[in-house]
Order: C-alpha cells, then structure tokens, then sequence
C-alpha cells in the first residue's frame, strides 16, 4: 500500500453537488443556520441557480456495509442512513443540534458519546440529505493510542 507522504497531491478540492427542490430553504439552512460560508453564487437562464458554500476541510470517508451498520447503531440504535451521509464537524454538537432543528431539520437521535469519542447527531436536513454533525472529544494523537484506531498498515 502507498502511504499518502509517497504520492503526489492530485486532488483539490472534493465537492459534493446537491440538488436541492427547495432551493431557499437548503440556502438558509446549510448557509443560515448551519454557517457554511457562501464562497461563490451564479444565476444562469430559466431560474438556473447554484450557490458553493464553504465546508472547511473535505475529507471521503470510505466504508464497508458492516461499518455503516455499526455506525447506525452506535448513534442511532437502529438502520436509519441511505447510502450517503454526509458530515459536518463542528465545535459543540448539542447547540448545532437545536440550531439546526429549530431551522428546520428533523432529528432523528440527539448528540451521542460514540465508541471512537466523539458527539454525533443525526438529522434529516433540507435537500434530502440525511446529515450528521459531531465534535471531536478527543485529539487525534489521543485516539490513535485506543485499541482499534490506526491507518490500515498499521494494524
């Protein structure tokens, strides 16, 4: 297996496109409410609009059928997520929740303490997207000493 620091930086940016039925209400909810920075805005012919808002750091969380199983478990005690989900960080998962469902969306478990120490929430935002938001309880560097934890070849 290559390890990342022995290839070349080929990828930018990841952006994930949403198309969104009601276009103002994902505006004000992933923009507004959630605080997604708006980087660029176009207006085209027949009402075409798409606005890119800034997530932070983009990551691609890769897993196999038997995670994202554990993963509905862990946070929501039930299968719930379709086959994407997509996450946000941020610095205080219990506020973000009310926030976020005060503008709108729909939780479906409250801010949860997960196995791999962090505070996740789910909830079922504007677009379609069934969303978590979690905060880091722990450090990287504290996270890779627990059993478990690790890059695959390190395992």
């Amino acid at each position: 297996m290559t390890r990342e620091a022995d290839r070349p930086p080929t990828v930018r940016q990841l952006r994930l496109v949403v198309e969104a039925d009601d276009y103002e209400a994902a505006v004000a909810f992933f923009r507004d409410a959630l605080g997604l920075p708006e980087q660029e805005a176009y207006a085209g012919e027949g009402g075409a609009r798409v606005v890119i808002l800034d997530a932070g750091r983009a990551t691609l969380e890769l897993a196999n059928p038997a995670q994202k199983r554990m993963i509905d478990e862990v946070e929501v005690g039930r299968q719930v997520a379709p086959r994407l989900r997509v996450a946000f960080e941020v610095d205080d998962s219990r506020a973000t929740t009310d926030r976020l469902v005060a503008a709108g969306a729909e939780q479906v478990a409250p801010p949860t303490v997960t196995p791999w120490q962090s505070l996740n929430a789910r909830l079922d935002a504007p677009a379609g997207l069934h969303i978590t938001v979690f905060q880091e309880l722990r450090t990287p560097e504290e996270r890779a000493g627990l059993e478990g934890f690790g890059v695959d070849d390190e395992r």
